[in-house]
């Protein structure tokens, strides 16, 4: 079940003509700019009541108005009788406010007046990974059609051992590439460009790649690919799962978040040669990187909870998504030139390095690359124009991870702006900032865990718990710094906790009670049956994950909920699911009911053309 999902309500715009009884069309422009709906079924963590349940829209001029088959939808903000956000793009909204007012101060000293090139916006691009596996066999697992993840399920014996799956051909011999083009297609129709298509590192998983484009546009388009790859997958056969961890020990998917900073007329602030030509300043690039650096290691935390989706439990820091240490990487060719530009020994603006690669053959003539590596493993790498934050969870609606992203930039230009303001000078400014801060830049192997300690031991941000994650939203500094950018209140912050840990406590309990079903009606049965396998194991599970269940019911707070839900998922359940795995294990595969990995994970292997098919 994914957080932050379009919420939507299709009226036709018709009426009776009260003279002649005849339909005549409806459409006023009135109804395009506001509108109104009862909001009591939303999730809103107490904004809001049943008995004050007014729900008022309005149009988001930001983001395009889609059309699709007979229905207009349009982008809009989603707030209760008092104002209050309920969704997730009025605080979005107003932190591109508040980056566009703080860039635009701090901007004005180093040379550059953004307000006469329309101020400031921030760029993303969104690559969306799935799954794509034979519909008939997600029938037979109740745990992905209810949950979206598998929560048993024995390893098949091959899984991503040998790299082939990624990068392969796209396979005509399986339904996933047509799958793909129609999803592209379907797109294209509303103005949405998916711009590339793949596979990925694990069997049956596919990328999705669209063009840039501002932040509100390109999530609101990312919630209807997302939608859309729901639609069409069933019409070829397949079931497309979206979670982030849907099976054990194979890689698990994530969205990859390219966030940047630009002039709404296209002046890149991440770029060096463009931003200090725009300025006539060869440091406005290291005062720009120094408030960011500041930025991400004062509010980590925020940057983790941002991530703390249910799914990302599974997936963060196992060599397939950075750990849950907000570093960020900048290679060593800027980090030496920030380092000596804040040591003083230095001058001059940063020219990224590039270097020749010659192949030594005569067909291949000698080509440039840039001088740094990509590094796969931080959490939020620099990449030329742009920081891709790679942590984000394929499920979710990135307006969170940008409203923080955009929130945490926007204080820190304005803490500079407002030294500058008082006659301090800009480069003491950000020498001060790199040097108080340098302990989260790393260019090293996050997955190496001497190297996770040594951050940790650094103090940059560690919260292993995704639920710990969600609490730090409400701490004093966090509250303080929404507040004050007037991104979100007291009172916003303390709802979206709530959400978050109830959306977590939810999906933990629709896992667990699946999980019950499944033993109950599937392995307990077969076990019997085949007269081998753990059976008393088993019975006994059943009581431990209910007694669990029961215990997150009693939970006094959604917090305590949540805290009892990640025990239950990620020690009680792990240990029942060994248990699972090694009646799979034993059990003769006729008298086995579930879809196995084998079945699930292979289409290359078991589905093509019929018989009927191929002799025709």
């Amino acid at each position: 079940v994914r957080h932050g999902q379009t919420g939507q309500v299709q009226n036709m715009m018709m009426k009776f003509d009260r003279d002649t009884n005849e339909v005549a069309f409806d459409f006023k422009g009135k109804d395009l700019i506001k509108g109104e709906t009862d909001g009591s079924s939303y999730p809103n963590g107490g904004l809001r009541g049943t008995h004050c349940a007014g729900g008022y829209l309005a149009i988001d001029t930001s983001s395009p108005i889609f059309l699709r088959g007979d229905t207009i939808f349009v982008p809009s903000a989603f707030v209760s009788y008092y104002g209050n956000a309920l969704d997730e793009k009025t605080p979005l909204l107003r932190a591109n406010a508040a980056l566009d007012k703080q860039g635009t101060r701090l901007l004005k000293h180093l040379g550059l007046d953004a307000s006469e090139h329309g101020g400031l916006v921030t760029n993303i691009g969104l690559e969306q990974e799935i799954f794509l596996i034979p519909r008939d066999q997600y029938y037979r697992r109740p745990d992905l059609q209810l949950t979206g993840r598998t929560v048993i399920g024995r390893d098949a014996p091959r899984g991503q051992e040998m790299c082939d799956h990624y990068m392969a051909p796209l396979s005509s011999a399986t339904p996933a590439l047509a799958c793909m083009q129609e999803i592209q297609e379907e797109c294209w129709k509303m103005g949405i460009p998916l711009k590339t298509r793949h596979r990925e590192v694990a069997p049956n998983q596919f990328e999705f790649a669209p063009l840039f484009g501002t932040n509100t546009t390109q999530i609101d388009q990312n919630m209807w690919v997302m939608q859309i790859i729901e639609e069409v997958a069933p019409r070829h056969g397949l079931a497309a799962l979206l979670q982030e961890k849907p099976f054990n020990e194979v890689n698990g998917s994530g969205k990859h978040n390219n966030w940047s900073i630009a002039t709404a007329d296209g002046t890149q602030l991440l770029l060096p040669k463009a931003i200090n030509a725009a300025t006539n300043n060869e440091y406005a690039f290291p005062v720009i990187m120094a408030a960011l650096v500041a930025a991400i290691d004062e509010h980590g935390d925020l940057m983790r909870m941002a991530i703390s989706s249910p799914g990302n439990d599974f997936r963060l820091g196992a060599c397939e998504a950075p750990p849950a240490i907000v570093s960020t990487y900048l290679g060593e060719d800027m980090t030496f030139y920030l380092e000596h530009f804040k040591d003083g020994k230095g001058t001059g603006e940063y020219v990224p390095g590039v270097k020749t690669l010659d192949l030594g053959v005569k067909e291949i003539l000698p080509f440039e690359v840039p001088a740094e590596d990509r590094n796969r493993t931080s959490p939020f790498p620099y990449g030329g124009a742009r920081f891709e934050f790679r942590a984000v969870g394929s499920s979710q609606n990135v307006s969170m991870v940008n409203t923080v992203l955009n929130t945490i930039a926007a204080e820190k230009f304005g803490e500079f702006a407002d030294r500058i303001d008082a006659g301090e000078d800009p480069l003491d400014v950000a020498k001060e900032a790199l040097n108080k801060h340098w302990r989260v830049i790393f260019n090293g192997n996050n997955y190496d865990e001497e190297m996770q300690q040594m951050l940790t031991d650094r103090g940059v941000w560690r919260i292993d718990s995704g639920v710990e994650a969600i609490h730090t939203l409400t701490s004093e500094k966090n509250i303080n710094l929404f507040e004050k950018m007037g991104v979100m209140s007291k009172e916003e912050c303390e709802s979206r906790e709530v959400v978050l840990h109830d959306h977590y406590a939810g999906t933990v309990e629709m896992e667990a009670k699946c999980l019950i079903d499944m033993i109950n009606q599937h392995i307990i049965p077969s076990v019997k049956k085949a007269g081998v396998g753990p059976l008393a194991e088993l019975e006994a599970a059943v009581g431990t994950i209910s007694e669990a269940v029961s215990g997150i019911h009693g939970a006094g707070s959604s917090y305590e909920a949540a805290q009892l839900a990640r025990v239950l998922r990620l020690e009680t359940m792990v240990d029942i699911r060994a248990t699972c795995d090694a009646a799979e294990e034993v059990v003769p595969a006729d008298l086995w009911t579930l879809a196995t990995y084998k079945e699930l994970l292979f289409l290359d292997s078991h589905v093509g053309p019929g018989m009927e098919e191929l002799y025709e």
